[in-house]
Order: C-alpha cells, then structure tokens, then sequence
C-alpha cells in the first residue's frame, strides 16, 4: 500500500469535528452549524495550479492528511458516509482501523466500464432524508461526479435546506497541533531563508549592477530556487540557498512549493503598488531607485506561511520615519495579539498607533491587518478587520500584515510600504515564525556620490597596476629595456646574458653536487651490509596448492587411465605406470606437441629448479635439493586427440596465470569504512560535476557532498555513488580553467579503490568551461551593431563565466581541505599546478602537457592520470641529451627500488634548461647521459644489493651526476659494468619477456620430443659470437674517433626515423 494515512490523527480530527458539532449551541464559532441535521462536504476535480486552496480541499486535507479529488463526504450524527472510486476505497479502508468516534461506512462507485453501482443513489438518498444539511455553499465544484450528484438531488422528491458552514470548518482549522505545528516551522524557514540568502542578495546584485531585468523574471529567478525543468533536464532545489537556513535538513522537497508566485514592485510597475496577495510581478523592468516591494509565501506538506518586506534606495526622511513607525507598529502589536483578544481589537490597536504617531497616514492605512492562515494560506474567517468579532485562541497561527498603501514621494509618485509575517498566537504574546532582512540596516539604502565617483576611477586603475607585472614574468628586466619604443639588440645585452646562464649553471652544478653527496651518505646508512632493496627475490615465497584431498575427489574419466584436464580442481592427471596421477596447472611449465611418422608426441614440462627461463629463472620451491620430473613424454596415434589435450592444458595455463595476474593487481586495492554523513546542517555541495573515472550508464552530471569523514558523489539518478573516506586522500588538486577548457577538482588517493570493476588511484570531478549554446547565426542585435560588439561581448561573458568557475571549483577545494584537516588532524592542503613552469613530454602513450605542484608533478587533463610526489623521487635521469636531437628522456627512479622507474619520452630540447632548473629547485638529484639506458636489469642488480650499489660509488659514479668533470675516471669502471649497448640490452629485455609466457620456450618445444637437450641454450652458436665480436670491434673504433661515437651510436636508434636512414647525411652536423 503506497499511501499510509495517520490513522490516530484522522480520529483525534473526527472527535473534535464532531464535539463542537454537539455543543454548537453552546460555542459562537460553530453557531453556523448548530442545527444542521448533516454535514456535506463535496470534493470534485482538483483545482487549476493557479487557482486558491478552496475551504473544502484545505479541510479535507486537514481531516485525512491528503486530498482525495471526486469524493463525498456526508456528516451524520450517528456515522460518517464516503462516498469514492474504488481505488480510493482502499486508502481510505484505513480510517476504519484507527478506532473512529462514529462508524465509516465507505460507498465504492463503479468503474467507467463496469456497469453502474447503488452507491450514488444510496448517497443521495441519505443526503435527502435530512431537512437542514450544512455545506460550503459559496463553492462551485466540477466534475463528472459533481455532475452525477447535481443530477439525483434534483430527481430527489425532497431536498434539504443548505445552510454555509465555512465559519465552523474554519474554527476545526484555526488551533494547530504540534506536527501543524512542526509543519508551519519548518515553511516559516524556508521563506526566511529564500529571503535573506537569495532574494535580498540578488537585488542588491541588481541594483549595485543596474542590470536590466523585469520583475517577471526577478520572480521565476527566485521560483527556481526550488528546482526547475521536467525530465532529464530537470534541476533541484538550489542547495546553496537552502544550505544555509536552519532546521532544513530533513526537508521534503517533493512537498514544498510556492504559495504564489514571489510578488516583486517597484516604482516603475506600471499598475502602480498594490499590497494585496493576489498582486503580481509585471513584465517592466525594474527600476534601481525608490521604494521595492517583495513579498514571497512558501507552502510545506499542505501548510502555509507567508512574508514581504519594503526595501527603499535612497529614501527620504520621510520614507524611514513611516519605515520605523512599521517597525515599531509590529513590536507593539507582537504584544497585544494574545488568547482572548478579538480580531476587531487588534486592528483597532493598530489603528490607534497610527492615529496617535502619524495621524495623517490614517486614510492610507491597510483595510485589514492580516488574516488566519494555514492549510488554507487566507482564512477570511479570521481576518483582521474593524468589523471581526472573533476572538483568538492560542496555537493559532495568522498572518500579520501592516501597511500603508497611496503614500506620496518628494516627486509626487505614488508609493507603498508594508512589512508582512507570520505569527504564532500565544498565552500572553505573540512570536514571529518568519524573520529577516528587517532593520534599517537591511533594507533602507542610502547612495554616496562621491564614492561612486571613487569607484570609477578606480576601475581603469586595476589594469594599470597589472600593466609592469606582465613583462617581467615573461622575460628578464634587459629584454625589456627600450629606447624610443624599439628594443636594444647589442653585443652587450648578448653578454651580460651568456653571464647570467652561467651563473645560472654553476649554481645548478654547485647544488647538485651537493645533493648528490647527500643522496650517497644517505643510500650508505639505510642499506647495511649484505641488506637486499626488498625486490623480487623476496617477495616471492614457496605457495603450496593442492589438487584433490583424497582419491575419491579424482573425477570419473581417470578410471580409463587416460590423460585428462580437470578444469574445475586446475589440474591434469597422467596415467604413470598404471595410476593416476595429478600434476597441479602451477607444477607445468607449458606443452609441445610433434609429429613423427604416424605417431604423434606429447610432451609436457614441468617447473624445476636451475632452468635458464628469463624472469622466473628464480622462482622458489620448497626444497630445491630434491628430485624433480624435468619431463613427461606420451605417443599416440590420435593425433586429433592430442591437439584437444593440449589445447586445453595451454587454456587452463593461460586462464590460471591471468587470473593470478588480476589477483596480483587488485592486493592494494583497499576496502574504505563506512562514510559518516554529516548530521546538524546541509552538507557543503559542488552541484552539476564530472567524475572520472566514469560510472556506467548515460553520461550526466551529478553532485559532489562533503561530509564527517569524507567525500560522497551521487550521481544525477541516485542510484550510483562514490565514497572517499579524507584518510585515503594523498593529494588534492585544483587545476583552474585558465586557457584549459575545464576546470577540475583532483583527488590522488593514498591506496587504490574499486570503482565499478575497474581499479581508480584518482578520482576527478570536473566541469567544462566552454559554453556550446550560443547562437553563432546572429540575433536580434545584430540590426543595430555594425562591427565585433557581439564578439567582444561573447568573450567578455566567457572570461566571467571561468571566473566564476574557478572561485567555485577553488572555495569547494579549500572546503575539502579544511573538512580532512579538521577530520584527521593532519593537514590537507590544495595543491595547484604551475602552468609557466610546465613542459611536454609522454608519460604513456600520448604527448601531454606535464605541470609540477608544490608537492607533485602532474597531469590532469585527460586519462590516464599522472601524479608523482617528488619525495618519492631518488634520482631523476636525463637521457639522449645531445646537441643533434630535437628531444630528450627523463627518467625518473623512485626511493621504492621496487617500482618500476617512470619514463618520460620526447621532451623538447628547448626545454630541458627548465626541466633542469625546476628539478634543481625542488632537490631533486640529476644524472645525464647521450644515451637510454635499459632500466629493467639495472634496478634488478640494484636491488639485489643495495649496499654493494652504494659502496661502487651509488647513482653519482653511475649517472655520472653532480661534478661530473671531475669523477669521470672514477665513474668509467662503474658505468662499463652496468651501461651496454642500447640494441643488446633491448635484444637480452624482449628474450626475456618472451620466455616469461609458456607457449615460448625454446629449451623444451624445439626438437623432436626426445629432447632431454637443454643445456644447449647454456651458451651461444658461433654465428651469434661472430657477430658480437664485430660489434665489440666496432664499438672501439667508434670510441677512438672521439664524440663522433656518440652521435653514431644515437642514428642507430629505432626512434629516429629519416635521419637514422642516413646518419652521415646529418644536416645539424653540415650547420655546425
């Protein structure tokens, strides 16, 4: 059942409907009904948006806590008769379960095509049998049913007197309960709320812009704050506006909406002021001077409450002395609106205030004061007017409004003012439920002339300012020394530049060698004697497995003693010698097959210790020492057979090895705590953002929220989320949208998490800058511009709209940072990007643009992401320095010698004083070289051995860093044993890959299956050593000829591509 009515409270309503319709007699204020016999309440289609709750609607909704359209309700005495559809017979079922002080009786009306029911006629036949029924007979509802109804009380023979009952139903209303109570609040402060935190805010942006805006769109402005547009391009409520009111954390949106639309007037309405609630906000453009009225009423879960305010630019004394007698009017009359007071009393006293202060604004005084207010937003029952006798009661809720309408100016126009709340009545006072933006200080303005004098002038001034700052960031201060306009180009400018780059680069080489020293002490005290770099070799451990825990568990194919591949336990069971006998998928190293005659041979390897197979030449056993199975060779003349068998064993290899593989890459994916949502207030949002990496399902945007213990993104449907817990968050960046063409909010995280099924390190929320939706065929102001007004205009609107990117984007960003720091009690700060310092380079695949931080050097335009902190950097490796290449590497070796060092191709030449001088900057140590260097060996006998590394002299003998000069003998013995030539090293780097996968192995696929041959790959063939010897030969005649070795060794790379084809044909070396 998707409607739950509150049974207890439908009840509690009944009994008090029904106990003042038993004392009518003995209460004024249901004497309209004291001889009814019957009451009659008539509901037919819902009301039009635009048209007012009707008396019997807000009742109804009042009594059963919805509004059910097309239903009859009739009042007897003795039992309450509902008269609906089937559908809602089944709500309203529900009235019968809470103990009702008379019986319900539910008459059910037959659907459109089933024939017709007694139930209407049996309806009208009870509403006949009375000779006085009381009913609204003021209201006028439509509608099939209505229309039904109308016509068998007028076939009745006897029809009752209708007596209105609108003044008792009002009196049911009147005194609100606690949840009315609760509901009323709660609109009380969203009104108050959308007043201080928006409406005031953007007329002061108006007025202080003079921007030309009517007050028609000033009111869908403001009525978009609660959302605005149908479908997938619908937008919710505006939660930086709600965020901020108080006791709005648990608030319905679906059950809020406008009472009416927000009213807005000022001196250029043409309609003139007008101070009643049905006024509207007309199509003229509002004016930036004079008296602006607003009043602006918001409905929660059925209930009302309602506020306008007066706000006066550059007022007269006049206007703030008739302002503070409002002010002081409400004060006093908080006081006197109490239980017991009638409501003609009330406006008398008001009325009295103004006769006693200002008698002459007698005549402009408002007719009434105010009004009760509720379900119903205005209850003429309990107007405030001179000529009401009711009285109030306490819990009732009205609504306050005093003002004075057809007032003159110094100009003689016609102006208004008021100030409208809502208020509880109370025991001895009153209390205000809407408050705001209502002192002088808020709402009386006053314009200075000089200031706006001082304010022009000092707007041409900022760019002045801005004028000296740009030359010297680009160029140093003698590039722009100028006489008569033209630049001086001498011998002594190209001097005192060759002097500066030197300086430059002894400093450069002065620190370095100072950081070098350092790195060699340091790499000298963490690695003790004999202590490995915690590679490979240690990582790797013994893992046993096992196939089956008995020979029960064997499947039911080894009973034939054939070869059989079970899938399901990854093992292969062979027939030795009569038995079964299983061999785990990680005991095989792979399967050859050959053909020989009519034979065919199987032979299947297994993993020994002592086999020569590139990277898992180490692979660990339990205990080497034993005997092992190098091989087991079958023969059969079912060759078809023997293909399926192996076949399957290579898949099952295949299978187990990737599925090891993925295990391996996902051992730091971590799995976060729960997120504690932020509880007390709306938590900080970046609405209609990006993520990447993307969730699945259309690409939309969503919301970013942060809460206790970290960040939450929800996408636009709900049914996605990302949670980021601050303990996981490494780094967090804010990269701005100046001459990008987004601009985004980064998080680099401390330990990988899932999202989707894909592995993230970073998580990026972003928004594109760029606006598509303009027209670029022109518009109507292109009849009356002749030139680029329309371009400059457009260009002007694209810088503001990325300033105000960047303003949000960078405010969300500082907010995460504060919420971690105060969170953890570590210090989170946003990092940003330093765009002049940044160069290109390939990190991947891909050239992109690579921008340092305070803390990293990054990457974050496009996928993949690339974040690496420079403390974890050990060295950083320049490499195919030359002064014949357009482009050189970096390398960059991490403290972790475990990790793979990252490699950054085909940076430009031209920049490599920059890189050089920003890598110098943050202390990181430099080595360089004319040459690639294969890093995968390398690192691998570094590790193996750190100590030895840095007993041979460390990175500094190695990369030749620091004062390279002087320690080139001493670096010559330690780089001939790690340096080779770039084509061996990568020729020994794809061998072993190769034999890394098990289909590769040429040990033991070669041959003809007798192959117990291999410790033939033990050495190389003669034709191999002759050609290394050539090579070898070469090398040294090359070395001979001095540094023309090098550059001949460089157009032997693959990289090069028309140069390498004919290296004696350089054309750089011609120019020299």
């Amino acid at each position: 059942m998707q409607v739950q009515l509150n049974k207890q409270l439908i009840s509690s309503r009944l009994k008090n409907v029904y106990d003042g319709w038993r004392n009518a007699s003995q209460n004024d204020e249901y004497g309209s009904i004291a001889d009814a016999e019957a009451l009659l309440l008539l509901s037919g289609d819902p009301a039009g948006e635009d048209e007012p709750v009707r008396k019997g609607t807000a009742f109804q909704t009042w009594l059963l806590g919805y509004e059910f359209p097309s239903t009859l309700l009739l009042f007897q005495k003795d039992k309450l008769l509902i008269l609906c559809s089937a559908s809602k017979a089944k709500f309203l079922h529900q009235i019968k379960e809470g103990n009702p002080p008379v019986p319900v009786e539910i008459l059910v009306q037959a659907k459109a095509k089933e024939p017709p029911s007694g139930a209407l006629p049996k309806f009208v036949e009870a509403f006949t049998s009375f000779k006085r029924v009381g009913s609204l007979v003021k209201e006028m509802c439509t509608g099939k049913l209505m229309t039904e109804w109308e016509q068998g009380v007028s076939k009745a023979d006897n029809k009752p007197e209708l007596v209105d009952m609108a003044p008792a139903l009002s009196a049911f209303m009147a005194v609100k309960d606690e949840e009315e109570m609760k509901c009323i609040r709660t609109a009380a402060n969203l009104t108050s709320t959308l007043l201080v935190h928006h409406i005031v805010l953007k007329l002061e942006m108006i007025l202080d812009k003079e921007a030309k805006i009517t007050h028609e769109q000033f009111a869908t402005q403001i009525e978009a704050r609660l959302g605005s547009g149908e479908g997938e391009v619908a937008k919710g409520p505006d939660m930086k506006v709600w965020s901020k009111g108080r006791g709005l954390n648990d608030v319905d949106w679906a059950s809020t909406e406008f009472c009416y639309s927000p009213i807005i007037q000022s001196r250029s309405t043409t309609t003139g002021y007008d101070l009643r609630s049905t006024a509207e906000s007309s199509s003229d453009t509002i004016a930036h001077k004079g008296v602006f009225l607003i009043a602006v009423g918001m409905r929660y879960k059925g209930y009302c409450a309602n506020l306008g305010r007066s706000i006066i630019v550059d007022p007269s004394k006049e206007q703030e002395a008739i302002y503070n007698l409002l002010l002081s009017m409400q004060s006093e009359m908080l006081k006197e609106i109490k239980d017991g007071v009638s409501a003609r009393e009330v406006y008398q006293r008001a009325l009295d205030i103004v006769k006693k202060e200002k008698p002459e604004l007698e005549k402009n005084f408002v007719k009434n004061a105010g009004f009760g207010t509720g379900v119903e937003f205005r209850d003429s029952a309990y107007l405030l007017s001179s000529k009401n006798s009711k009285r109030l009661k306490t819990d009732m809720v009205l609504n306050l409004s005093l003002g004075f309408s057809d007032l003159l100016d110094d100009n003689g126009k016609k102006y208004a003012l008021h100030i409208v709340d809502t208020i509880r009545v109370g025991a001895d006072r009153s209390t205000l439920l809407t408050e705001g933006a209502k002192s002088t200080k808020d709402t009386l303005f006053f314009l200075n002339p000089e200031n706006e004098i001082e304010v022009e002038e000092d707007k041409p001034s900022k760019p002045s300012k801005k004028a000296p700052v740009k030359p010297l960031v680009n160029g140093s201060p003698v590039k722009n020394k100028t006489v008569g306009g033209k630049v001086l180009r001498n011998k002594t400018r190209s001097a005192a530049q060759e002097e500066v780059l030197m300086t430059a680069a002894a400093k450069i080489k002065e620190h370095q060698q100072q950081l070098h020293e350092g790195l060699q002490s340091a790499g000298l005290a963490k690695y003790s004697e004999g202590a490995s770099g915690g590679g490979e070799k240690e990582g790797k451990t013994w893992k046993r497995f096992q196939s089956y825990k008995g020979e029960s568990a064997l499947p039911r194919e080894v009973e034939s003693l054939r070869i059989c591949v079970d899938r399901k336990a990854q093992t292969i069971v062979l027939p030795v010698h009569g038995f079964a006998v299983p061999f785990h998928i990680n005991t095989i190293k792979n399967v050859s097959k050959n053909d020989e005659g009519d034979y065919t041979y199987l032979r299947i390897n297994f993993q020994t210790p002592g086999q020569l197979a590139g990277k898992k030449d180490d692979t660990p056993f339990e205990d080497p020492d034993s005997t092992f199975i190098r091989s087991v060779t079958y023969r059969s003349s079912d060759g078809h057979r023997f293909d399926t068998i192996s076949k399957q064993i290579t898949d099952l290899k295949k299978e187990v090895n990737k599925r090891e593989q993925q295990k391996k890459e996902m051992a730091d994916v971590i799995e976060q705590d729960v997120l504690l949502e932020i509880k007390g207030r709306r938590a900080h949002k970046l609405p209609e953002v990006f993520v990447r990496p993307a969730l699945d399902g259309k690409r939309l945007p969503g919301e970013v929220e942060i809460h206790q213990n970290g960040l939450r993104y929800q996408s636009p449907m709900g049914s996605q989320k990302i949670d980021v817990l601050f303990t996981n968050i490494k780094h967090l960046f804010f990269q701005p949208c100046d001459k990008e063409l987004m601009v985004i909010v980064h998080i680099h995280l401390r330990a990988p998490i899932m999202i989707g099924k894909k592995k993230a390190h970073d998580i990026q929320f972003f928004r594109e800058a760029s606006d598509v939706q303009f027209d670029e065929t022109g518009n109507r102001k292109r009849k009356h511009r002749y030139g680029d007004e329309d371009e400059i205009e457009m260009e002007q609107q694209e810088r503001k709209r990325r300033q105000m990117l960047n303003k949000e984007f960078k405010l969300f960003a500082e907010r995460v940072a504060e919420a971690a720091s105060t969170s953890m009690g570590e210090t989170l700060e946003v990092d940003i990007p330093f765009r002049e310092l940044s160069f290109e380079g390939v990190p991947f695949r891909t050239n992109v643009r690579l921008q340092p931080t305070t803390e990293c050097l990054v990457h974050l335009i496009d996928p993949p992401f690339l974040v690496v902190t420079l403390n974890e950097i050990e060295i950083a490796s320049l490499e195919r320095v030359q002064f014949s290449l357009k482009q050189f590497d970096l390398v960059l070796i991490f403290k972790d010698f475990t990790k793979a060092p990252l490699h950054i191709n085909s940076i430009p030449s031209g920049q490599l004083d920059d890189v050089k001088n920003w890598l110098d900057s943050v202390d990181i140590p430099l080595g360089e070289g004319p040459v690639n260097l294969n890093w995968g060996p390398i690192m691998k006998t570094i590790n193996e051995s750190p100590y030895d590394f840095f007993q041979q002299g460390g990175w500094r003998s190695f990369l030749g860093g620091g004062d390279a000069d002087s320690d080139a003998d001493v670096g010559s013995d330690s780089e001939s044993e790690f340096e080779a030539d770039p084509e061996e090293l990568q020729s020994e780097e794809s061998s072993a890959d190769a034999s890394e996968y098990d289909g590769s192995d040429a040990s033991d696929d070669s041959g003809s299956g007798s192959g117990y041959d291999d410790d033939s790959d033990d050495g190389d063939d003669w034709e191999e050593l002759e050609r290394k010897a050539a090579k070898s030969d070469s090398k040294r005649a090359a070395e001979a000829k001095g540094t023309r070795g090098d550059s001949e060794s460089d157009d032997d790379r693959p990289k090069k591509k028309k140069v390498a084809a004919k290296p004696k044909t350089n054309g750089k070396s011609k120019k020299r």
